[in-house]
């Protein structure tokens, strides 16, 4: 079943929704109660756009596992939400990702932590910004490792926090190639007033330049 459950790890991150199902569907045939299975079934019915099935799978994961964070999270989060096509896009805090420039980043994340956990994250879904000595960590709700920011970003906001900066931090997308975040400053200190979080990049000059150049 290891095979099996890696399986359907590897389609959701490719997007592969009906096959993931089918997979999931599978396992449980074997373990009806596996509540980790259940959870991936959930959120591939959820994705091929059967938010009626997603929230019954959800339903059925709390009658047997009342603390299960991933289901209560994921039942609350779809439960005004009518059936939807799969070309629809997510329900979501879309005014999260609005760019604004010094106070917003989008970046990839390093070392990805263990797939089943990143199999069961969604797209907007808030994660929490962890500062450590000698890194910057991403982390779910309830403290499970996601990734970790490249080293000289990492080097940056970690002095900034320690002055007092606060940043909100959701999932932009996650595939076959990684996994992108959003983040946000939401509160500057006083020590940090003049200072920005995000700095444009030589690179980012640069292409604000050719742009400039083609308008």
């Amino acid at each position: 079943m290891d095979d099996l459950a890696q399986k359907s790890i590897t389609l959701a991150l490719e997007g592969s929704w009906k096959e993931a199902i089918k997979v999931n569907k599978e396992i449980l045939e074997g373990n009806p109660s596996d509540t980790d299975t259940l959870n991936r079934l959930a959120k591939a019915y959820f994705e091929n756009g059967n938010s009626a099935k997603a929230k019954k799978v959800c339903q059925k994961i709390i009658k047997l596992d009342p603390f299960n964070s991933i289901a209560l999270k994921n039942f609350v989060k779809w439960k005004g939400i009518k059936e939807k096509c799969p070309s629809e896009t997510k329900p979501s805090n879309t005014a999260s990702f609005i760019e604004e420039s010094g106070k917003t980043k989008l970046v990839s994340l390093l070392n990805l932590g263990d797939a089943k956990i990143i199999g069961n994250l969604n797209t907007c879904d808030e994660v929490v910004l962890a500062a450590h000595t000698h890194r910057v960590s991403l982390t779910t709700i309830d403290g499970k490792y996601i990734g970790r920011l490249p080293d000289d970003l990492a080097l940056r906001l970690r002095r900034l926090i320690f002055l007092g900066n606060i940043y909100q931090v959701f999932i932009k997308s996650i595939d076959q190639k990684g996994i992108r975040v959003f983040i946000k400053e939401i509160q500057k200190s006083k020590k940090t007033e003049n200072t920005l979080s995000f700095p444009m990049t030589s690179s980012e000059r640069g292409e604000d330049d050719m742009s400039a150049k083609l308008s």
